[in-house]
Protein backbone atom coordinates (compact mmCIF):
# COMPACT_ATOMS: atom_id res chain seq x y z
CA UNK A 1 0.00 0.00 0.00
CA UNK A 2 1.39 3.42 -0.96
CA UNK A 3 1.88 5.92 1.87
CA UNK A 4 -1.04 8.28 2.35
CA UNK A 5 -0.39 11.90 1.38
CA UNK A 6 -1.93 14.17 4.01
CA UNK A 7 -1.28 17.95 4.17
CA UNK A 8 -1.27 17.87 7.95
CA UNK A 9 0.51 16.21 10.85
CA UNK A 10 -1.60 13.62 12.62
CA UNK A 11 -1.07 13.65 16.38
CA UNK A 12 -2.21 11.05 18.89
CA UNK A 13 -2.31 12.51 22.39
CA UNK A 14 -3.72 11.98 25.86
CA UNK A 15 -2.67 11.13 29.38
CA UNK A 16 -0.02 8.44 29.83
CA UNK A 17 -1.75 5.01 29.92
CA UNK A 18 -4.86 6.27 28.13
CA UNK A 19 -4.53 4.18 24.97
CA UNK A 20 -2.27 6.39 22.87
CA UNK A 21 0.00 3.52 21.83
CA UNK A 22 -3.04 1.46 20.84
CA UNK A 23 -4.30 4.28 18.63
CA UNK A 24 -0.85 4.74 17.08
CA UNK A 25 -0.82 1.05 16.23
CA UNK A 26 -4.29 1.28 14.69
CA UNK A 27 -3.41 4.23 12.47
CA UNK A 28 -0.16 2.60 11.42
CA UNK A 29 -2.05 -0.60 10.55
CA UNK A 30 -4.45 1.53 8.54
CA UNK A 31 -1.62 2.61 6.28
CA UNK A 32 -0.30 5.92 7.61
CA UNK A 33 3.48 6.16 8.20
CA UNK A 34 4.46 6.65 11.84
CA UNK A 35 7.08 8.99 13.23
CA UNK A 36 8.88 6.95 15.88
CA UNK A 37 12.43 5.94 16.74
CA UNK A 38 11.46 2.89 18.84
CA UNK A 39 14.18 3.77 21.36
CA UNK A 40 11.81 2.80 24.17
CA UNK A 41 11.43 -0.92 23.74
CA UNK A 42 8.23 -2.94 24.24
CA UNK A 43 7.79 -4.39 27.73
CA UNK A 44 5.17 -6.04 29.90
CA UNK A 45 3.23 -2.78 30.23
CA UNK A 46 3.23 -2.07 26.48
CA UNK A 47 4.03 -5.36 24.72
CA UNK A 48 3.16 -3.87 21.31
CA UNK A 49 5.52 -0.89 21.73
CA UNK A 50 5.33 2.70 22.95
CA UNK A 51 5.56 4.50 19.59
CA UNK A 52 7.52 7.38 21.10
CA UNK A 53 9.73 9.86 19.22
CA UNK A 54 12.46 11.51 21.28
CA UNK A 55 12.56 14.86 19.38
CA UNK A 56 8.96 15.49 20.52
CA UNK A 57 10.24 16.06 24.07
CA UNK A 58 12.46 18.91 22.79
CA UNK A 59 9.84 20.58 20.59
CA UNK A 60 9.87 23.85 22.52
CA UNK A 61 13.58 24.30 21.77
CA UNK A 62 13.67 22.63 18.36
CA UNK A 63 10.50 21.97 16.35
CA UNK A 64 12.28 21.18 13.09
CA UNK A 65 10.98 17.59 13.19
CA UNK A 66 7.41 18.79 12.62
CA UNK A 67 8.12 19.67 8.98
CA UNK A 68 9.25 16.11 8.28
CA UNK A 69 6.24 14.73 10.12
CA UNK A 70 3.58 16.16 7.82
CA UNK A 71 1.66 13.26 6.32
CA UNK A 72 2.64 10.98 9.20
CA UNK A 73 1.31 10.22 12.69
CA UNK A 74 3.22 10.94 15.89
CA UNK A 75 2.49 10.53 19.59
CA UNK A 76 2.65 13.68 21.74
CA UNK A 77 1.81 13.63 25.45
CA UNK A 78 -0.99 16.07 26.27
CA UNK A 79 1.17 18.57 28.17
CA UNK A 80 3.44 19.10 25.14
CA UNK A 81 0.72 19.92 22.60
CA UNK A 82 1.09 23.63 23.28
CA UNK A 83 4.70 23.44 22.06
CA UNK A 84 3.67 22.52 18.51
CA UNK A 85 4.44 25.40 16.11
CA UNK A 86 1.41 27.28 14.76
CA UNK A 87 2.61 27.38 11.15
CA UNK A 88 1.48 23.81 10.49
CA UNK A 89 -1.89 22.08 10.34
CA UNK A 90 -2.70 19.31 12.80
CA UNK A 91 -5.35 16.63 13.25
CA UNK A 92 -5.26 15.59 16.90
CA UNK A 93 -6.80 12.33 18.08
CA UNK A 94 -7.17 12.84 21.84
CA UNK A 95 -7.53 9.62 23.80
CA UNK A 96 -9.82 9.68 26.80
CA UNK A 97 -9.98 6.95 29.44
CA UNK A 98 -11.69 6.40 32.75
CA UNK A 99 -9.33 8.21 35.13
CA UNK A 100 -9.54 5.47 37.75
CA UNK A 101 -8.18 3.09 35.12
CA UNK A 102 -5.47 5.57 34.08
CA UNK A 103 -4.22 5.93 37.66
CA UNK A 104 -4.36 2.19 38.31
CA UNK A 105 -2.39 1.50 35.13
CA UNK A 106 0.18 4.16 35.99
CA UNK A 107 0.64 2.72 39.49
CA UNK A 108 1.08 -0.79 38.11
CA UNK A 109 3.68 0.35 35.59
CA UNK A 110 5.66 2.38 38.13
CA UNK A 111 5.62 -0.49 40.62
CA UNK A 112 6.86 -2.89 37.96
CA UNK A 113 9.68 -0.45 37.11
CA UNK A 114 10.58 -0.01 40.78
CA UNK A 115 9.67 3.68 40.72
CA UNK A 116 7.77 5.71 43.25
CA UNK A 117 4.48 7.20 42.21
CA UNK A 118 3.05 10.61 43.01
CA UNK A 119 2.58 11.60 46.65
CA UNK A 120 -0.76 13.16 45.76
CA UNK A 121 -3.98 11.44 46.78
CA UNK A 122 -5.71 9.66 43.85
CA UNK A 123 -8.73 11.97 44.11
CA UNK A 124 -6.44 14.99 43.82
CA UNK A 125 -4.67 13.47 40.82
CA UNK A 126 -8.02 12.75 39.20
CA UNK A 127 -9.04 16.38 39.64
CA UNK A 128 -5.75 17.60 38.18
CA UNK A 129 -5.89 15.29 35.17
CA UNK A 130 -9.54 16.07 34.46
CA UNK A 131 -8.80 19.79 34.65
CA UNK A 132 -5.85 19.48 32.30
CA UNK A 133 -7.90 17.61 29.71
CA UNK A 134 -10.88 19.97 29.95
CA UNK A 135 -8.64 23.02 29.57
CA UNK A 136 -6.88 21.36 26.67
CA UNK A 137 -10.02 20.57 24.70
CA UNK A 138 -11.24 24.15 25.10
CA UNK A 139 -7.94 25.68 23.99
CA UNK A 140 -7.53 23.32 21.02
CA UNK A 141 -11.02 24.13 19.84
CA UNK A 142 -10.15 27.81 19.57
CA UNK A 143 -7.33 27.62 17.00
CA UNK A 144 -7.84 27.39 13.24
CA UNK A 145 -4.83 25.20 12.42
CA UNK A 146 -6.00 22.33 14.66
CA UNK A 147 -8.88 19.88 14.33
CA UNK A 148 -9.68 17.65 17.29
CA UNK A 149 -11.31 14.24 17.67
CA UNK A 150 -11.86 12.73 21.11
CA UNK A 151 -11.81 8.93 21.26
CA UNK A 152 -12.65 6.94 24.38
CA UNK A 153 -10.41 4.00 25.17
CA UNK A 154 -13.30 1.84 26.34
CA UNK A 155 -15.24 2.50 23.15
CA UNK A 156 -12.30 1.29 21.07
CA UNK A 157 -12.21 -1.94 23.07
CA UNK A 158 -15.97 -2.45 22.75
CA UNK A 159 -16.32 -1.39 19.11
CA UNK A 160 -12.95 -1.25 17.34
CA UNK A 161 -14.48 -1.16 13.87
CA UNK A 162 -16.82 1.70 14.66
CA UNK A 163 -14.06 3.76 16.26
CA UNK A 164 -11.69 2.98 13.38
CA UNK A 165 -14.31 4.35 11.01
CA UNK A 166 -14.56 7.56 13.07
CA UNK A 167 -10.78 8.04 12.99
CA UNK A 168 -10.61 7.29 9.27
CA UNK A 169 -13.29 9.87 8.49
CA UNK A 170 -11.57 12.45 10.71
CA UNK A 171 -8.31 11.92 8.80
CA UNK A 172 -10.03 12.41 5.42
CA UNK A 173 -10.27 8.71 4.61
CA UNK A 174 -7.90 6.34 2.89
CA UNK A 175 -7.09 4.18 5.91
CA UNK A 176 -7.74 0.44 5.94
CA UNK A 177 -10.49 0.36 8.57
CA UNK A 178 -10.74 -3.42 8.66
CA UNK A 179 -7.05 -3.84 9.47
CA UNK A 180 -7.20 -1.03 12.02
CA UNK A 181 -9.91 -2.87 13.91
CA UNK A 182 -8.11 -6.21 13.92
CA UNK A 183 -5.05 -4.89 15.80
CA UNK A 184 -7.08 -3.96 18.89
CA UNK A 185 -6.20 -6.52 21.56
CA UNK A 186 -8.84 -6.57 24.31
CA UNK A 187 -6.65 -8.89 26.40
CA UNK A 188 -4.38 -5.91 27.11
CA UNK A 189 -7.28 -4.07 28.78
CA UNK A 190 -6.10 -4.99 32.27
CA UNK A 191 -7.24 -2.05 34.42
CA UNK A 192 -11.00 -1.86 34.30
CA UNK A 193 -12.71 0.87 36.30
CA UNK A 194 -16.17 0.74 37.74
CA UNK A 195 -17.35 3.85 35.89
CA UNK A 196 -18.64 3.49 32.36
CA UNK A 197 -17.26 5.86 29.74
CA UNK A 198 -19.66 7.96 27.74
Amino acid sequence: MAPLEKPFLTVVSGLPRSGTSMMMMMIEAGGMPVLTDRIRRPDEDNPKGYYEYEPVKRTKADASWVRDGVGKVVKVVHLLLSDLPVDHAYRIVLMRRNLDEVLASQRTMLKRQGQKGSDLHPERLTTIFAGQLDKLTVSLGQVEHIRLLEVHHGNVIRDPHGQAERVNAFLDGGLDVETMATVVDASLYRQRGAKKES
